[in-house]
């Protein structure tokens, strides 16, 4: 009798244990959720960000977040409907701290753990390992990388967020050379999007009648002190130095070529951006005289770049530079795609509807202007850029 009993507890354990797993698996991974049920058994859509948050570049996977953030939380109060349900966005981020291999375990976790029909990074090296996977894991890159071979590729589930860094190629040239002179010392940063850059740059450089007099690169996961690389580098007495990266370390270095006695121009790479980098050379443009590089978000004057701003202020008690801005924007795209295609966990349908969803994004949510997306995948944008003269922001047509 008492063998019979315990047979029977056994039995009614296993029992159990296979419902509560049974239950488990249907509340974790429903697929009309893009993530399943919330808390509260509201349907959830995860989205997923991989990104520096933490070293050097922390500050610039930070600012790319906040913008997120902001767009996820608005969307949540005014309430988002796809095909007839309704659901809440939730966000979720990995620090992937800069680095292409921690960017493609970030994503693979954020796809098979929290079923996410949209992985953003804020990277090429990030964007390219994703791209490795992506179709055949069924998620959408929302890649902010001005990197054009990103979308050159060929990959039918990614959206490149910016536009094309070599439109910028052509007008940093002539501004630099016309105002500074012909002979350009580079110091990028040391990653691929440096390299890419340094690849299209030079090259015209030399076309347009420069000579490059020094090529070196800066890991600014590693160097905080730039002393040796910018005196080899002035050494050649160059006109204009092309640098770039994150925005702070790219001022840093700057700010310390300017002590060691540069007095010449600036091409600093799309990475980086002029507002943010004034934030560290004692919040003046003195020190980034005739530097050329994109127009700050503030000075943009898009139909919906001064409500953003001013929300942003709100909110986190500063300006908002491109990295949130676009972030901020690419999220109501997104969501907008889904209402068009009508689910909210097929990646396949949101990216056939992005052109949709610009059609038909408000006004006041056009922190930039973004008339289409190409055949590509890549959101065709018109390139915008300003120099600074005389301490001051200056738009250069």
């Amino acid at each position: 009798m008492k063998k019979k009993l315990k047979l029977l507890f056994v039995v009614l354990v296993g029992m159990f244990m296979m419902l509560a797993a049974c239950s488990q698996n249907s509340t974790g991974g429903s697929s009309n959720g893009g993530g399943g049920k919330g808390k509260d058994g509201e349907n959830v859509v995860n989205i997923g960000f991989t990104g520096p948050l933490s070293g050097p570049a922390a500050s610039y996977g930070e600012k790319a977040l906040s913008g997120m953030k902001l767009a996820v939380e608005e969307i949540n109060e005014t309430g988002l409907e796809v095909d007839g349900k309704k659901y809440k966005l939730n966000l979720v981020s990995l620090d992937d701290k800069y680095l292409p291999n921690e960017a493609a375990a970030n994503a693979q976790r954020l796809v098979q753990e929290n079923k996410t029909p949209i992985v953003y990074t804020p990277h090429s090296g990030g964007i390219m390992a994703l791209q490795v996977f992506n179709e055949k894991d069924n998620f959408i890159i929302g890649a902010y990388s001005s990197e054009p071979t990103i979308t050159e590729s060929g990959n039918k589930l990614t959206v490149r967020i910016p536009p094309r860094y070599d439109g910028y190629i052509e007008p940093f040239t002539k501004y630099s050379m016309e105002r500074f002179g012909k002979k350009l010392a580079a110091i990028p940063t040391v990653t691929q999007y440096g390299k890419d850059w340094a690849e299209v740059l030079l090259p015209y450089w030399k076309k347009s009648g420069g000579d490059v007099v020094y090529e070196s690169a800066v890991d600014f996961t590693k160097d905080t002190d730039f002393f040796t690389i910018l005196t080899n580098a002035l050494e050649k007495d160059p006109d204009v130095l092309f640098i770039g990266g994150p925005s702070e370390p790219t001022a840093k270095l700057a700010k310390q070529a300017r002590e060691l006695g540069f007095k010449g121009g600036f091409i600093v790479m799309d990475q980086a951006k002029l507002d943010e980098m004034k934030a560290v050379t004692d919040n003046s443009y003195e020190m980034l005289e005739g530097a050329i590089g994109t127009i700050p978000l503030v000075d943009a004057g898009y139909p919906g770049t001064d409500q953003f701003v001013e929300k942003y202020r709100e909110k986190y008690g500063s300006d908002p530079g491109a990295e949130a801005g676009f972030h901020y924007m690419s999220v109501y795209i997104f969501v907008e795609a889904m209402k068009a295609a009508g689910s909210v966990d097929n990646p396949t349908e949101i990216h056939k509807h992005i052109q949709d969803a610009l059609d038909a994004l408000p006004d006041d949510k056009k922190v930039y202007e973004v008339p289409s997306i190409d055949e590509k995948g890549g959101f065709v944008i018109p390139v915008r850029v300003a120099a600074i003269e005389e301490g001051k922001i200056v738009y250069i047509e």
